[in-house]
């Protein structure tokens, strides 16, 4: 099957691209992530189609007016150039799959040549985020441009495919049809988050992500004083960026570390015993399969992927579900996991391989191969 995908950035859809190729799919991939890149994340160079030399001053522009009032501005002329070369250059195809945002001529161009067309969109219907980020002001909000541009996407594809039960009724309850929708969990690299053993030191609770409301942090704050309370001693780490809420640096026990690459996050999960991922609203979180394949025990609330791995795993002892906005429930599940795993260095208990394979990769691509052969007609 011919398949054409276009992106900005790496994504998910490298390791997509990587996957159906290895299944024998005649894959394109265009984007702006190098081919120095698109290769060591295993993409063969016959189907690497980079576009830094048509875009690149209209990325760099993008990046160097990231801070400015004028980020918006730079941001949608970004993706509209890319859809306008990825119209372009866009050849025939089976099978075309476009990150949401950035695929609106393209997408109904290829579906004009006769392609069966996907919207990849990896959080909820981009109305539905845009209703619960209004709640944490002018900051949160999302552009009007963005939104009608995502919905004219949505109406113009044939699928949007989703990574998780949440995103999916997001679509349906505002009028998109369930049998246009894709669901499928993201992959982890097994080689890059292998299991961990248990780390010596006080009960560490690990969360890696965006300190923002969205996120929930300052729930997961509240929860942690109560964690704290009842067992002296125990730390909170946060590792990534700063955004629209300020850290609670007075907070006793709680550390923060700037974002750091992939590759260097599995020291920071083999220093932790239990994850957290305490979401308002989160499409899926890669961050949970991350520390899932780890050996890390994971407290997330209803409102992200853990449900859905849940599922895929069948793991009740691994995953604890909590809803949002519940300090004390967030605070009573970090509590038992720790009680749980215990505090010590030794081995985890971890998933069983069987249930670690489930969460990979290959797996995903494996999904998808599945859903295109029964979606897009030979």
């Amino acid at each position: 099957m011919k398949i054409a995908i276009l992106t900005a950035g790496r994504f998910h859809v490298l390791d997509l691209a990587r996957e159906l190729t290895r299944l024998g799919h005649e894959v394109a991939f265009y984007s702006l992530v190098p081919p120095w890149t698109t290769r060591r994340f295993g993409l063969p160079p016959h189907a690497d189609r980079w576009l830094g030399p048509l875009l690149g001053p209209a990325f760099l522009a993008s990046r160097a007016l990231a801070r400015t009032p004028a980020r918006g501005v730079a941001q949608r002329a970004l993706v509209e150039a890319i859809d306008r070369v990825g119209e372009r250059l866009v050849g025939s195809c089976d099978a075309f799959i476009g990150m949401a945002g950035m695929s609106l001529r393209t997408l109904r161009r290829a579906r004009r040549r006769g392609a069966v067309t996907f919207v990849e969109r990896g959080s909820l219907h981009i109305a539905a985020q845009q209703a619960i980020l209004a709640d944490a002001g002018p900051r949160g909000r999302v552009a009007d441009w963005v939104v009608a541009r995502e919905e004219a996407e949505y109406a113009a594809a044939d699928y949007v495919s989703v990574p998780s039960r949440l995103a999916e009724r997001s679509f349906v309850e505002r009028g998109v049809p369930a049998q246009r929708l894709v669901r499928n969990p993201y992959g982890v690299s097994l080689d890059e988050f292998p299991p961990t053993p248990a780390p010596p030191g006080p009960p560490r609770i690990l969360y890696v992500g965006t300190w923002s409301w969205q996120k929930g942090v300052d729930v997961l704050a509240r929860a942690f004083e109560q964690v704290r309370a009842a067992r002296p001693g125990a730390e909170l780490v946060h590792v990534g960026a700063v955004g629209d809420t300020p850290l609670p640096a007075r907070l006793p026990g709680f550390t923060h570390i700037a974002p750091v690459p992939q590759p260097e996050l599995t020291r920071h999960y083999a220093r932790a015993h239990v994850f957290t991922l305490p979401s308002r609203q989160d499409g899926f979180g890669m961050v949970l399969t991350q520390a899932l394949a780890s050996g890390l025990p994971v407290v997330a609330t209803t409102r992200t992927g853990g449900p859905d791995l849940a599922d895929l795993l069948g793991a009740d002892d691994a995953i604890t579900l909590v809803p949002p906005d519940d300090a004390d429930a967030l605070a009573a599940a970090l509590g038992a996991q720790l009680d749980r795993v215990g505090v010590g260095p030794g081995p985890r208990a971890g998933l069983v391989d069987a249930r670690r394979q489930a969460l990979t990769w290959r797996a995903y691509g494996e999904r998808w191969d599945a859903n295109l052969r029964a979606l897009v007609p030979r």
